[in-house]
């Protein structure tokens, strides 16, 4: 299997000079392609301080990350952003949906920024929305969606540009069962459709019969 993400003794310390606290504590972690991987840990454990770190949305204390061929460490600002935003997708615990935007708008996103072509765009994100079923509020903005309905288009925006890796944290926790079964098998089909790759950090324990790895997290450190 090709490998698409590696961390090497990757560490993050907050206030070092101060009060430090050891979020994240000497973790090296593979991704490879066409991969599902679950991380558990109890709330305050470090799996959002290590996504944020992963996807560069965090600085580091020390430590590496690559991305395929690409050292973190070696690219310019720009350029980070530009490979979050070709390759990658990310999930937060919230939404951050614009909420001037439609749902369909907001998927879009990613697409037009990218320069796809308006159409393709627009056709693209109805596609993913549908495949979330939420094919029927594509032109409800996000003051009209319920908090499921609003993660479930975040989820859509993350995925519709074919990232080569998603990024997720706790993406269900704001629906209900049965929309988190739908959601999970969603996921499921993307990457087995795309060869794509998931990182997911979760308290629900449906995601573990889709995982390919299971990883637990406790204070700062992969177990």
């Amino acid at each position: 299997m090709n490998k698409v993400f590696a961390a090497e003794q990757l560490s993050k310390t907050f206030d070092p000079d101060t009060s430090p606290i050891h979020a994240v504590k000497d973790v090296s972690l593979e991704i490879f392609e066409n991969e599902i991987i679950v991380l558990t840990g109890r709330s305050g454990s470090g799996k959002s301080t290590l996504l944020h770190l992963l996807a560069g949305l965090e600085k580091k204390t020390s430590g590496s990350i690559f991305f395929k061929e690409n050292d973190y460490d070696k690219l310019k600002p720009n350029e980070l952003t530009c490979l979050r935003r070709t390759e990658m997708g990310f999930v937060y615990q919230f939404h951050y949906l614009l909420n001037e935007l439609s749902a369909q708008e907001n998927v879009s996103l990613p697409l037009k920024l990218n320069n796809v072509n308006h159409d393709r765009a627009i056709l693209a994100s109805i596609e993913i929305l549908d495949s979330l079923g939420l094919g029927h509020r594509i032109d409800h903005k996000p003051s009209e969606l319920s908090g499921g309905e609003k993660q479930r288009v975040a989820i859509a925006r993350s995925l519709v540009h074919s990232p080569s890796l998603v990024i997720l944290d706790e993406p269900t926790g704001d629906l209900d069962t049965q929309t988190s079964l739908e959601v999970i098998n969603s996921l499921k089909k993307f990457v087995s459709d795309k060869k794509s790759s998931l990182l997911i950090a979760t308290h629900d324990d449906n995601f573990q019969k889709i995982a390919d790895r299971k990883l637990m997290m406790d204070s700062g450190i992969i177990e």
